[in-house]
């Protein structure tokens, strides 16, 4: 029997395990069922701890930043890559190990062999997908599909040890060298190799036009769904179009686009939710348990709109994971009204579709009738990459306290801690004031005479509490205010603007804020956990005389 070295065994693993991931992927886009190497992603992002989690997060955002990529737009892209990774690398293993170890025992591979091997590699990823996958096929076909898939790689594995160890029915006559013995392997392999590839492409690219066509389909049907709402927001005149404090060229859009607007969720790939047979329970400590679908709660109660900028707690200084649209929604106060809440409930119990949940003060949802379920982003259906059918608006706090795809409201006597907060993040969680230099327009310097001016701008904010003052600094110099432009609303973010008297060389320039209550923001430069990010942002630019 020929010996297999430790190289070989992992090639085998990488043959066998890439096809597996296509296959699962395409058999995921056509037909729903689950696709494991994400399931295997979000189960290990649940069980590992807070701390090793925002580690992660960490090292993820120093390599963007070292790469200059926008973190907001490729986040997801990253961990959807780490998982499939995490996936091959595992197959790819499990293989070296399977083959070193049929080698050192000196077994043949047979049919049994390898209906063990799949098992072994195959259960505990079936347990687990079948634990957390959002799959909406019933179990049984699942557990079949999955079980298919794992016997069938033990069972090429073995057949692959087979060939390579010289231990199939091809083996060569007695008469040919060692020679031809060693290109009858190179062959099989090149044509495993061959077949590989062919499996991997055709399944991932049909997979994954599939899937673009069936994001581009779900879209335009839940914008149809709430058609006769409103007209997108961003095709309106804004409250503040009149304002005379023009952005400076390079600075962020006051009112973002959806496709553009920062998301952060639990799982690889958003929670879907069928809206026609939605129904949102509040159960608890109340007198009348409602079962409220959409319909309900857009038809029964008067809906509000309010321009909201919504931060991720996570966000360093200068983050992109901030954004603001208009929000479509009811009060919760009206709701909870026609629930009857019993006087021994003080808070509400939220869970969502991804497994999040978070307790709500009923004292805070009475001191502000502002706190809305939003079924509405931008004039349009709330998208479902952002929490549809419903999601909570609460001001004044980071997004991490805020569930989207609400599935269920309990009211409740006691306080729980909420996912993020029982992974080491802060329970209050308000939104710290914060600014930015956005930029420098060096290529938009103003002519005034004998004069020339260098446009700063940004955006600072503070919640709910709005902005009263920004400072811009030069190279350390002293603090110098800048214009405000007229916010959208009191919770957004403040476009500011400065014009600095121009000065060839290489400048920095800082910005500080004061909230709408007079309170600075914290100078003090420190890291998003647990409680949110804090420091002074800057940027440097080189002005050429």
């Amino acid at each position: 029997m020929k010996k297999l070295r430790l190289s070989t065994g992992l090639l085998i693993g990488l043959c066998l395990s890439a096809p597996l991931i296509a296959i699962m992927y395409l058999a995921n886009v056509l037909f729903a069922l689950p696709f494991v190497p994400f399931d295997l992603f979000d189960w290990v992002s649940r069980v590992l701890p807070g701390p090793v989690i925002t580690f992660g997060i960490d090292r993820m955002i120093d390599a963007f930043i070292l790469l200059n990529i926008n973190v907001a737009d490729n986040a997801k892209t990253a961990e959807r890559s780490i998982a499939l990774l995490q996936f091959l690398g595992i197959g790819v293993v499990t293989a070296a190990i399977f083959y070193a170890v049929l080698s050192w025992r000196r077994l043949k591979g047979d049919t049994l062999t390898g209906l063990v091997l799949g098992a072994l590699f195959g259960f505990p990823l079936v347990a687990i997908s079948a634990a957390i996958s959002q799959s909406p096929v019933s179990p049984l076909p699942r557990l079949a599909w999955l079980t298919l898939l794992f016997l069938g790689w033990g069972l090429a594995l073995a057949y692959s040890y087979r060939r390579l160890t010289g231990m199939e029915a091809v083996t060569p006559p007695p008469l040919e060298s060692a020679a031809v013995e060693k290109i009858g392997r190179r062959q099989f392999l090149i044509r495993l190799g061959a077949t590989t590839a062919s499996i991997t492409v055709i399944g991932g690219g049909v997979g994954a036009v599939l899937a673009a066509a069936e994001r581009r389909q779900l879209a335009a049907a839940l914008d149809a769904s709430m058609a006769h709402q409103a007209e997108g927001s961003s095709e309106m005149p804004f409250p503040n179009a009149n304002d005379p404090v023009v952005p400076v060229p390079g600075t962020r859009p006051e009112y973002t686009p959806i496709k553009d607007h920062y998301k952060v969720f639990l799982r690889t790939e958003p929670t879907v939710i069928e809206g026609s047979t939605y129904i949102l329970p509040i159960t608890g400590l109340v007198d009348n348990p409602l079962m409220l679908t959409l319909d309900d709660i857009r038809n029964n109660y008067p809906s509000r709109d309010q321009y909201v900028t919504l931060r991720c707690i996570s966000g360093r200084i200068g983050t992109t994971l901030v954004s603001t649209t208009l929000w479509t929604g009811v009060s919760l106060q009206k709701i909870l009204a026609d629930a009857g809440v019993q006087d021994s409930a003080h808070y509400l119990y939220i869970t969502s579709g991804d497994g999040f949940y978070e307790t709500l003060s009923l004292d805070l949802i009475n001191q502000d009738e502002r706190i809305l379920l939003c079924y509405g982003w931008d004039g349009n259906t709330l998208p479902v990459d952002h929490g549809f059918p419903l999601r909570i608006w609460i001001p004044d706090r980071y997004g991490m306290k805020q569930p989207k795809w609400i599935t269920g409201i309990e009211v409740v006597a006691d306080d729980e801690d909420g996912y993020w907060v029982t992974r080491g993040w802060d329970k209050i969680a308000r939104a710290k004031a914060t600014s930015v230099v956005d930029t420098v327009a060096v290529n938009n310097i103003i002519t005034d005479g004998d004069q020339r001016r260098v446009p700063v701008g940004g955006i600072a904010y503070a919640g709910a509490r709005g902005i009263s003052k920004v400072e811009v600094r030069v190279d350390g110099g002293p603090w110098q205010e800048a214009q405000l432009r007229a916010p959208l609303s009191e919770t957004t973010w403040v476009i500011w603007r400065y014009e600095w008297p121009f000065q060839a060389g290489d400048h920095t320039f800082e910005v500080r804020c004061v909230d709408g209550q007079g309170n600075r923001q914290i100078e003090e430069e420190k890291s998003a956990r647990p409680d949110g990010a804090s420091g002074i942002h800057s940027r440097t630019a080189t002005l050429n005389g």
